[in-house]
């Protein structure tokens, strides 16, 4: 048991609860669960956490002599019409204001889908479709492939290097996944073409993994890891420059 089973299984653990995982994850799970009493603990508190809030959530009817007598004619609804006007217009606001921060952004769909494929990937044998350190092996692999060429370079000079790349599947189009590595850790860099303008770098924490996105030169980066977000941001800042060979060796430290 290490750390990695531990991190793909909390990750999947909400989906398992759901019964929303396919056959394969499950047993992944499951087999987990058996022998992991920190991942069964957190597994049992999580079930027993949606059970409590489906048993005790509250609902409040309102009483029958209000509704029997607010009619448009009568005073006394007129009276409670005023007096809950002001509540209602607060609870109005308030649930407004929950629904704009609660509504995700455009890009959040695509954000999640590429933290799920990041954590398919460290399963089994899916990091890689071609295997090379050489982007003049890894880059012509995508010709035919694709209908746009994804920039690939290898940062080994930095500290980053690429390991290989994929075929992926995002937002319903084949994507270009690259692969690199730092440290023990491993970068997913998924590219895809967008019609939209160009997008300054943002980044946020998804279950557990840092993930960085942007738009250029009508193409969209997300990158996902588990390594610290600092690194995750300064790598992110060699891909959105370009060649390596047009920076220092020091750039990002």
């Amino acid at each position: 048991m290490n750390d990695h089973d531990c991190t793909i299984c909390q990750t999947l653990i909400h989906g398992y609860l759901d019964q929303e995982l396919d056959s394969a994850q499950a047993r992944t799970v499951t087999e987990h669960l058996a022998g992991c009493a920190e991942c069964a603990r957190l597994h049992d508190e999580i079930r027993l956490m949606k059970t409590a809030v489906k048993r005790h959530v509250l609902y409040y009817p309102a009483p029958a002599s209000l509704i029997r007598h607010a009619t448009p004619r009568s005073s006394t609804f007129e009276r409670v019409r005023q007096w809950l006007a002001p509540a209602f217009s607060a609870t109005a606001l308030a649930l407004a204001a929950v629904l704009y921060i609660a509504t995700p952004s455009s890009e959040q769909p695509l954000l999640e889908e590429a933290v799920s494929s990041h954590v398919r990937s460290l399963m089994g044998e899916h990091l890689n479709d071609v295997v090379s350190s050489d982007r003049h092996t890894v880059k012509p692999w995508f010709t035919g492939k694709l209908d746009f060429a994804p920039p690939v370079f290898d940062y080994s000079a930095q500290g980053f290097p690429l390991l290989g790349g994929r075929l992926d599947y995002l937002q319903h189009q084949t994507t270009a996944a690259l692969a690199y590595g730092r440290a023990k850790h491993v970068i997913n860099v998924f590219i895809l073409p967008t019609p939209d303008a160009d997008k300054a770098r943002q980044s946020q924490s998804i279950r557990g993994f840092n993930v960085v996105y942007w738009q250029e030169n009508h193409m969209r980066f997300v990158l996902v890891s588990d390594l610290e977000k600092g690194e995750l941001e300064a790598f992110s800042q060699l891909l959105n420059k370009g060649s390596p060979q047009e920076l220092p060796n020091a750039a990002i430290f």
